[in-house]
């Protein structure tokens, strides 16, 4: 269920990124720092929505803190603490995408209240997204920025090839003097087992999210929160964190 589940995030992830930056005046909602390079874009160009590019980073930031230090004093004890944080953030992609259904399209600086609004929910609901997945399926790559899990294949890719010669090193700095090679493959494919699907997920969510924009117009953000919806069922019971 775990795969699954991070699987159903990554998607939701280039859903989410792709949609905003299209339809909310080249907002990142997931990939926050990326709003660096818009906004010097929509400085030159003059396109609306620096405001919301200039806040997305440090409400980004605040709403990590916050739920850091919510998570610690009332989920502790929780059986399904990442359900719980689903929850929440399927509230915050449903109000975001109300303000969108409601105020958009967000064009030449219409209604930019709104835009900046509904940017910075469903920034908040991307950052839950973020903070859940870091904590509670560290195991699986980032479901909602690439670059690093693009990194981590190409690496992978070439330790498997560089680990059929001779060499006794490898890229990633692994030696056949403790595991013998047999068991640095394994563990590569299984690296990559869970990367490749991951990557793929989130193309396949960055596609869907063009789409639904161009298709469904505001609408497509009806999508997300029954995505979180369904994630917080896929979510298992685990024993309560202990003091």
């Amino acid at each position: 269920m775990q795969r699954l589940l991070a699987l159903c995030l990554s998607f939701l992830g280039g859903y989410i990124d792709t949609a905003g930056f299209l339809f909310l005046e080249g907002l990142f909602t997931a990939h926050v720092t990326g709003n660096f390079v818009t906004l010097g874009a929509s400085f030159v160009h003059g396109a609306s929505g620096g405001v919301v590019k200039i806040l997305a980073l440090p409400v980004f930031c605040l709403t990590i803190l916050c739920l850091g230090l919510w998570a610690r004093a009332f989920l502790k004890s929780h059986r399904a603490p990442l359900r719980v944080l689903l929850l929440v953030q399927t509230a915050f992609l449903a109000m975001g995408g109300g303000l969108a259904i409601t105020y958009g399209p967000f064009e030449n600086g219409h209604n930019s209240l709104a835009l900046t609004l509904c940017g910075l929910l469903l920034v908040i609901a991307m950052a839950i997204q973020n903070a859940g997945h870091k904590v509670h399926l560290a195991s699986h790559p980032p479901s909602t920025l690439m670059t690093g899990t693009t990194t981590q294949i190409m690496v992978d890719i070439a330790d498997l090839i560089h680990s059929h010669t001779n060499s006794r090193q490898t890229i990633s700095n692994q030696t056949t003097s403790g595991p013998k090679k047999d068991e640095i493959r394994q563990v590569l494919r299984k690296r990559l087992s869970l990367f490749v699907p991951a990557l793929v997920a989130f193309a396949l969510g960055c596609a869907a999210g063009a789409y639904g924009v161009a298709l469904l117009g505001p609408l497509c953000f009806t999508i997300p929160p029954l995505i979180t919806l369904l994630c917080s069922l896929l979510v298992e019971n685990q024993p309560p964190a202990k003091e």
